[in-house]
């Protein structure tokens, strides 16, 4: 382009960066031709020069999960306000995956990583080198073993609400699905449950306590078929995630099961199946757009600071949404 305009690089790079040692003229000039050719200017290149590529690497476990998509949402909209472009990488919950995303990320000189753990992470030698060079915040599915700021739910006490829900209606018997004790998230979630229980002086019957590897609303509904097998049934059921809440749901129907005056039913995430499915899922409302835009905003912060960063937990707030799945208009308030 400069050759084209006969104008050196260094004036047509100063003229497209508004410089003031460049005319007015010469800066229109130089604009309208680019806007003729389509120019863009070279990310990479320009991140060699000035040690910043004003790009965020974001690494999820899975992209097609409907939480994700809210938490993409609050992460590509604030990081476009504050002027950078996202990289976004699947693991696919595989652990040798994310080891080789993060050496991709910093391939490709990005200014900080955006990373939410893969379900089974154990080796974290990986993440801890990459914080010895670039800025990286843990969000959703974190580790304690990783020192950096983590964005997070209280997914105990979120639980434990949604338990305490169920006991309030007067369910006594409330069973639970989650994933297999390698699950961080499950864990935590599966914590609330037991202290819920245990506040109100409620039966912990293992029986009824039903894990999967791998929840989803099929296996909601296998796993609700166990329950309904059991001669001293549940009547009330809690699913550490909406899919298999939903599950649940299409289970109990097609056995025609009284929702929720035989069982009742509470999910986790809110996600947007949560308000089609029939009766509507009583659900736990975890705001994924909410804890994208919190994430980016101390990333960028953690990115412009010389200073030694000093590390946070951010807990974001959760509700629970009431439905018909749980709703009680005799017993809720």
């Amino acid at each position: 382009m400069a050759f084209e305009l006969g104008l050196s690089i260094s004036t047509v790079s100063r003229a497209l960066n508004n410089h003031i040692d460049i005319s007015d003229e010469t800066r229109e000039r130089v604009k309208a031709y680019a806007n003729k050719v389509k120019y863009a200017p070279n990310l990479f290149a320009k991140g060699f020069r000035s040690q910043k590529s004003n790009i965020i690497g974001v690494i999820i476990p899975d992209i097609e999960h409907q939480f994700t998509s809210t938490l993409l949402r609050g992460i590509l909209s604030t990081a476009e306000l504050s002027g950078y472009k996202v990289i976004i990488c699947e693991s696919f919950n595989n652990e040798r995956k994310q080891a080789e995303l993060l050496e991709t990320m910093s391939q490709f000189g990005v200014d900080g990583v955006l990373l939410s753990l893969t379900k089974k992470t154990q080796n974290v030698e990986e993440i801890l080198e990459m914080t010895q060079h670039i800025p990286l915040i843990l969000f959703d599915r974190i580790s304690n073993k990783v020192p950096c700021t983590q964005i997070i739910i209280d997914d105990e006490d979120a639980a434990f609400k949604a338990v305490e829900h169920l006991i309030t209606i007067g369910k006594k018997r409330i069973a639970i699905l989650k994933e297999t004790d390698s699950s961080n998230v499950s864990e935590r979630r599966f914590q609330g449950y037991l202290r819920a229980l245990k506040t109100y002086n409620l039966e912990v019957d293992e029986s009824i306590i039903l894990s999967s590897e791998d929840l989803s609303i099929e296996e909601g509904e296998r796993l609700t078929t166990v329950l309904l097998s059991l001669q001293n049934k549940p009547d009330g059921i809690f699913t550490i995630i909406d899919e298999a809440g939903i599950g649940a749901i299409m289970q109990l129907k097609k056995n025609k099961v009284k929702i929720p005056k035989e069982i009742a039913v509470v999910g986790f995430s809110n996600s947007r199946f949560s308000t089609i499915i029939k009766p509507s899922l009583s659900s736990i409302d975890q705001p994924g757009n909410r804890i994208g835009e919190v994430a980016v905003k101390y990333l960028i912060e953690e990115i412009n600071t010389e200073n030694e960063v000093s590390h946070k937990t951010i807990e974001i707030k959760t509700n629970l949404i009431i439905r018909k799945s749980s709703f009680n208009p005799l017993k809720s308030k």
